[in-house]
């Protein structure tokens, strides 16, 4: 029989592939970089062509290292970087240009028109999300307002539209499939998430062609099959590709969050915390989204989601613009080399801030710099700030959902310093599980493939697939963490005001 199965995991700095066997071991991994592009500030564009070219090299290094023969492989599955915009020519498959990325925000003033024409309220009932420029709907229409002739050609459906995970399908098919899974759709902004189709009236609000969008599916079935003749998989040509799911989803069924209450935070480029709440349809009242997590067996589960754009970025931002470190990795040996971060607060609004605040205008800034602050006290300032966005992220969960949070199940890059872990569980006042296997996005996509393939049967078979490397319990004083809170909020309302002030300068 075959049992393993192939994830690609295409993020927003790198792209990967992870081959996991049946009891959810990864077998092998290979993983490749590709370029930001910032053309001005606070735009961040990705080269289509580059995401595809340096995710079919990690699925080929990766299939190579194993020494598995494609007889062994069951299927593959795939994650994204989610609301990422690419447009391309139905007939050659060729990009009309670098794709949008989520954390770009050249369209405020566009979702600023949108509020004004009364449509807040309709995209929060319709959707489950903010107006914002996060979502895909307004990079679509940005990109065919810039060009007349690409609009026709889009109402002519020559031009198609995809998230990351639709371009990736639709290649690796050999252009035979235009689809995307629920919980990618509903990252949109068009997609109705009661009703499990695009909305016209949003589509028309937005003046958005309905025929260049994809047809929305399950997170867990065969969309088709790998096309012959691709670059490094021509050896796995007919294997099925049999689930999808944007990276947070993933990362959520990853984790074995299969039960209502469950939430698990993912720590990359930005940090995700998502709740699984079941078939309950339940709208924030703080910030938060609502969004479709997964379909699997027929069953549709929601999420309850909080996003903070950038995490992993700042640590990124410290390494490679600032110079303060050579690797990611320092950046834990600077904050623990310091007691504490002596009063230094860091806010990484680099793109604006997202849940609970929804700010685009916010910048990034330290406060509480002294003449005796150094590298250090700010490494660990920008440690210490990424866990205060989870933190805030939290607590408004817990307002929404009505259900206090026992337990965090943490993912993603970051989440293997054990001091920012620690310092998460402190200011959280909540304990902290870190699984054995951190790729958790990548597993995910690998389970919804696999349970479609016949290679699971059930998420109950999954759950006993994830094992515990270390638990984080609470050490700080409640008083001292409340200290600490209320500085960054400070801190954090202080970046807004200055975000604002500039704009209006």
């Amino acid at each position: 029989m075959k049992q393993y199965v192939i994830a690609l995991d295409q993020g927003t700095t790198s792209s990967r592939a992870v081959i996991f066997d049946k009891q959810g071991n990864i077998v092998t991994l290979a993983q490749y970089p590709f370029t930001q592009i910032y053309p001005q500030p606070g735009w961040v564009e990705h080269d289509p062509m580059e995401i595809l070219d340096t995710e079919l090299r990690a699925a080929a290094a990766a299939f190579e290292k194993s020494g598995l023969s494609p007889t062994d492989i069951a299927a593959i599955g795939i994650t994204n970087q989610r609301e990422t915009t690419i447009l391309w020519e139905k007939a050659t498959g060729k990009p009309v240009g670098n794709a949008i990325v989520w954390q770009c925000r050249r369209t405020a003033s566009e979702c600023r028109r949108l509020e004004a024409d009364g449509m807040k309220d309709y995209i929060h009932e319709k959707t489950g999300l903010l107006l914002d420029p996060y979502f895909s709907a307004t990079k679509i229409k940005w990109l065919l307002d810039q060009d007349p002739a690409l609009r026709t050609r889009a109402e002519n459906g020559e031009i198609l539209f995809g998230t990351v995970d639709t371009w990736l399908i639709w290649n690796l098919t050999g252009g035979k499939v235009h689809t995307t899974d629920y919980s990618n759709a509903a990252r949109t902004m068009l997609f109705d998430i009661e009703k499990l189709c695009w909305d016209k009236e949003l589509c028309k609000a937005l003046n958005i062609p309905e025929c260049m969008l994809p047809t929305p599916v399950p997170s867990s079935m065969v969309y088709g099959y790998v096309a012959p003749g691709l670059p490094g998989l021509q050896y796995l040509a007919g294997t099925p590709i049999s689930g999808s799911a944007g990276d947070q989803q993933a990362a959520l069924f990853g984790q074995g969050c299969y039960h209502e209450g469950m939430v698990k935070n993912t720590y990359g480029t930005g940090c995700f915390t998502l709740m699984n709440i079941g078939g309950n349809n339940i709208r924030s009242k703080n910030g938060l989204i609502t969004t479709i997590a997964w379909e699997v067996g027929g069953k549709l589960t929601y999420a309850l989601e909080g996003s903070a754009f950038n995490a992993g970025s700042a640590i990124q931002w410290f390494r490679d613009e600032c110079g303060m470190i050579s690797s990611a990795s320092e950046i834990d040996v600077l904050a623990e080399s310091v007691p504490s971060s002596q009063g230094v607060y860091f806010v990484p609004a680099f793109t604006g801030l997202g849940a609970p605040y929804w700010d685009s205008y916010a910048r990034g800034s330290f406060f509480g710099l002294t003449r005796g602050s150094g590298k250090a006290e700010m490494g660990r300032a920008i440690l210490e700030s990424i866990a205060f966005e989870v933190t805030d992220l939290v607590e408004t969960m817990n307002q929404d959902a009505g259900m206090p949070i026992r337990e965090l199940r943490v993912d993603g890059g970051a989440s293997v310093s054990d001091f920012m872990m620690q310092f998460q569980a402190d200011v959280l006042q909540t304990r902290v599980n870190r699984p054995q296997n951190v790729e958790t996005t990548a597993l995910g996509a690998a389970c919804l493939a696999g349970l479609s393939t016949g290679v699971w049967e059930s998420p109950e078979e999954l759950e006993a697939i994830r094992k515990v490397q270390r638990v984080f319990s609470p050490k700080l004083p409640r008083p001292e963490r409340d200290r600490l809170l209320a500085n960054w909020r400070t801190a954090v309302r202080l970046s807004r005001e200055w975000g604002e002030n500039a704009v209006a300068l």
